[in-house]
């Protein structure tokens, strides 16, 4: 059984210095990367529900070459799973960790908290900043419309910080790393329509880390996982949940993908942990669960993992339920050619740029929301209109502009007054937008009449929905949409650039049904015993749209529920 820690690249030199730290997990998607195949004898017939739910695969006795002993099993090796790994191996359980890739590609690094030792010390500095928790989960609530467990929100907003201080003392153990806390919100003299929060924070590198190490946030957990005594069976898929007579969970059947293909049986005497991702590559899932997204959906390569949805189906297979709505972390920040329009497969290009509110016409070039708020919002309006694309305009003075509109969470592009770094300086994403120049995406011309014919937009409309908004950026009132005046600025001076645009997919955020000891529901809300889900498997917490000014929340969640279900199936409280 493998035990070694795996290491990924990172970032490094001139490359790491220019992005501030930004590691290559903090620009990757959630879920496991690894394509493996389906199970060479599923079971054919009618299990009911959904086609993509289909039948739990069987598997043979004959099949099952090997069979490991452990007391918890985490399935899915990233955000959620290597905190549940350290959680119960600290707790003295014995730990197995399997994913059906060969490293922690999809470890996020925007993490959420309330309450931290770093956010209390930066509040203490600037008071200003200090964070209402009530206020908070009220807001995550209003964002899903009230389609929560607003226990586990409460969860997460009693327990988080703890999770932060507790991952702190670990990733600052062997002085390689250190954890930051982000801390800003924008300037607050002119917050805008929709309330950001001071919740994110950063491990960052540190000069202990030598040029040619590769060495990063994955790397430091997962060791110390390994430190505790918790071990890792990589090239090892998920195919199904194993229970006694009773329901209770007893563990799994895997399969090796890399070796032999053998099904192997993992017996967990304490509990299974499922943290797969969600189901953002499961198209036939997407299309049922929320077909709506699919029709703003850009293809960006490198730009996420392979989550199929397999943990929700394990849980489906056992009998519990699913939240009643489709949604997802959507990103306005991936683009396709001028002869273009998102969904339908679309393969196109990241636009890192595309989170600025600048001015964003429609495909007959007229002007149809405020450009500035959550990222989603803006897309959802995107589902209005024709084709469901549009088009970012920006001029040459896009980097002072970008720096004036003060945005936050993972798209700042400057430091704030009050330490905290950007996220990734405006030199490099200057460099994206002319690689993307020169591949035929980003459009670029002297007058807004030659950038409409270039980005196959009507002329006039065009021409006259930039000369409206530049009228009003001259008065400092958006009559039409009410965009803040720190954020409504002239496009007047060229070079003038644009680009069709559409969504990146982060991740699927509706899940299984859980209760707060992060156990599966049936439709009677009763605990399907022996397994814990944490991540996009789990449900509960995220509807509708994602509240993205509250920086790393749903990092934060998986991370402080994933700690909170290695610690329950450890010690049996649950």
């Amino acid at each position: 059984m493998q035990s070694n820690v795996s290491r990924r690249s990172f970032f490094k030199g001139a490359g790491l210095a220019a992005l501030g730290g930004l590691s290559a997990a903090a620009l990757s998607g959630c879920g496991h990367g690894y394509a493996a195949e389906e199970p060479a004898n599923p079971r054919t017939g009618d299990f009911g529900g959904p086609s993509w739910l289909g039948a739990p695969p069987e598997i043979l006795e004959s099949d099952i070459a090997e069979t490991l002993e452990t007391e918890v099993l985490v399935v899915g090796i990233g955000t959620g799973g290597i905190p549940a790994m350290i959680s119960a191996a600290e707790n003295g359980a014995k730990v197995l960790g399997i994913d059906r890739q060969g490293e922690p590609r999809n470890v996020r690094e925007d993490i959420g908290a309330i309450d931290s030792r770093l956010q209390q010390a930066s509040f203490d500095e600037f008071p200003q900043f200090c964070i209402d928790k009530m206020e908070a989960m009220e807001d995550i609530v209003r964002y899903a419309n009230g389609f929560v467990n607003y226990d586990l929100v409460k969860l997460w907003a009693n327990e988080s910080g703890a999770m932060v201080d507790w991952l702190t003392d670990i990733v600052q153990r062997d002085g390689k790393m250190v954890m930051e806390f982000e801390g800003g919100v924008g300037d607050i003299s002119d917050p805008g329509r929709d309330k950001a929060y001071a919740t994110g924070h950063s491990p960052q590198l540190t000069d202990a880390v030598g040029e040619d190490e590769e060495w990063g946030f994955a790397e430091s957990i997962l060791a110390y996982a390994a430190e505790q005594g918790a071990e890792v069976r990589w090239y090892c898929e998920f195919i199904k949940c194993e229970t006694d007579d009773t329901g209770r969970v007893t563990g799994v059947i895997a399969r090796d993908v890399k070796g032999d293909r053998h099904y192997l049986r993992i017996n967990a005497s304490k509990g299974v942990i499922l943290s797969t991702g969600g189901y953002s590559n499961n198209l036939e899932m997407m299309e049922d669960r929320q077909a709506w997204n699919q029709k703003i959906r850009i293809a960006a390569p490198g730009s996420g993992g392979n989550p199929t949805g397999s943990g929700i189906k394990a849980a489906l297979w056992l009998g519990a339920t699913m939240d009643p709505l489709g949604a997802a972390c959507t990103f306005n920040r991936a683009c396709v050619k001028p002869d273009q329009t998102a969904g339908d497969g679309v393969l196109g290009r990241w636009f890192w740029f595309g989170e600025q509110p600048f001015l964003k016409l429609n495909l007959k070039g007229e002007r149809f929301c405020n450009e500035s708020g959550p990222y989603d919002y803006m897309l959802h309006s995107t589902i209005m209109q024709p084709h469901q694309t549009y088009v970012d305009i920006w001029d040459a003075n896009h980097a002072a502009q970008a720096e004036a509109m003060d945005e936050v969470g993972c798209c700042r592009l400057f430091p704030f007054d009050n330490g905290a770094r950007n996220n990734i300086p405006m030199q490099v994403v200057d460099g994206m937008i002319e690689k993307l120049i020169e591949d035929g995406y980003v459009q670029k011309a002297d007058t807004m009449e030659e950038l409409a014919e270039k980005l196959n937009l009507p002329v006039d409309a065009t021409v006259a929905s930039w000369k409206r908004y530049n009228e009003m950026a001259a008065a400092g009132v958006d009559e039409d949409y009410n965009k803040e005046k720190h954020r409504l600025m002239a496009i007047d001076t060229p070079p003038f650039y644009g680009v069709r645009t559409g969504a990146w997919f982060l991740a699927t955020l509706d899940g299984v049904t859980i209760d707060t000891n992060m156990h599966p529901c049936d439709e009677n809300g009763d605990a399907i015993k022996g397994l814990y889900l944490t991540g996009n498997d789990s449900g509960g917490f995220f509807s509708v749209s994602y509240p993205n000014l509250m920086t790393g929340l749903a990092c934060g969640r998986t991370m402080t529920f994933g700690r909170r279900a290695g610690m329950l199936a450890a010690t049996g409280q649950a």
